[in-house]
């Protein structure tokens, strides 16, 4: 089996960018690194990485061995803090990015009670639809929806968040009630601006694969609880995430249609960068929101 040092060696190699700042890290000479890295690729058999006076490239087969070594990083800085239990001081900021319709519903709950729990701690949720850079801007984590980033972000899966259609009472005594999903072309189709598919693209259940099909209406909207209120005005069909509208469904203020053949379902994530180490009270924050979104699963 390999030394861990070996792995440990070449991350802080990589991370630093050259020998002597890797010698720092880890306490050797940069002559004993060099020797280090050297016995590695002999061992291997392969090269890692190809050498230059003013940078370190990663060949193919190091940057394998990379992701492994980072792995093993992570994991000796996570035993070293679990050892170390909860000594770190639950004080500071969380700053997360979240989505505004996310900022809407169920995370003001989840924040409160995380709150309730750690009261030194000082949430900072910032109410965004773009894609924001969490590094670059500073954010701790982000909660994002649908598609996933690229893989220098982890990711944690809260909950799966499926979509519906539904309309007022009063909506549907006007107007009938669609039993296909072709049938929508004949109705007052309320858009939500702010999704990936297009605002008039209502994605159903094929045969074989999911289809759209373009609807259209009189109101489009790219606030998620303006376009809800206009539902319940009575004022045409929406197809939202449930959460949004489970209150309203429960109640029967709001009639859910086409059940079986709405296709829409997205993953929630929380998210933050794969090079970051993240400190214990953002570790707590996230399991204590995978925790609240799991316990509420219903509603999704």
């Amino acid at each position: 089996m390999r030394n861990t040092d070996d792995f440990l060696i070449f991350y802080h190699l990589i991370e630093q960018g050259s020998f002597s700042k890797a010698a720092d890290q880890v306490g050797l000479t940069k002559s004993v690194v060099s020797k280090r890295i050297t016995r590695l690729e002999q061992d291997l058999g392969v090269q890692l990485v190809y050498r230059t006076t003013r940078k370190l490239t990663l060949t193919e087969a190091g940057e394998v061995f990379f992701g492994h070594a980072r792995e093993v990083y992570y994991s000796v800085q996570n035993a070293e803090e679990a050892m170390s239990g909860l000594g770190e001081s639950l004080t500071g900021t969380i700053r997360l990015t979240v989505p505004t319709i996310s900022g809407e519903l169920l995370l003001p709950k989840a924040i409160s009670e995380f709150s309730a729990k750690y009261p030194e701690i000082h949430i900072d949720m910032d109410l965004d639809n773009r894609f924001v850079d969490i590094v670059k801007e500073g954010f701790d984590l982000a909660i994002r929806t649908g598609e996933l980033p690229d893989s220098s972000f982890i990711a944690r899966r809260l909950v799966d968040a499926h979509w519906v259609i539904c309309g007022a009472p009063e909506y549907f005594a006007r107007n009938g009630v669609p039993k296909i999903a072709s049938e929508l072309v004949n109705h007052n189709c309320l858009a939500y601006s702010y999704q990936e598919t297009g605002a008039k693209e209502w994605l159903f259940k094929g045969e074989n694969k999911p289809y759209t099909i373009k609807v259209n209406g009189n109101f489009t909207t790219n606030n998620a609880s303006a376009l809800r209120r206009a539902a319940l005005f009575g004022q045409g069909l929406v197809y939202v995430p449930k959460v949004l509208v489970a209150e309203d469904l429960k109640a029967g203020s709001l009639i859910e249609v086409l059940q079986e053949q709405v296709a829409k379902c997205l993953g929630i994530y929380a998210m933050y960068p794969y090079t970051r180490h993240q400190p214990i009270k953002v570790k707590l924050f996230i399991e204590h929101l995978y925790q609240c979104y799991q316990k509420h699963e219903d509603k999704f």
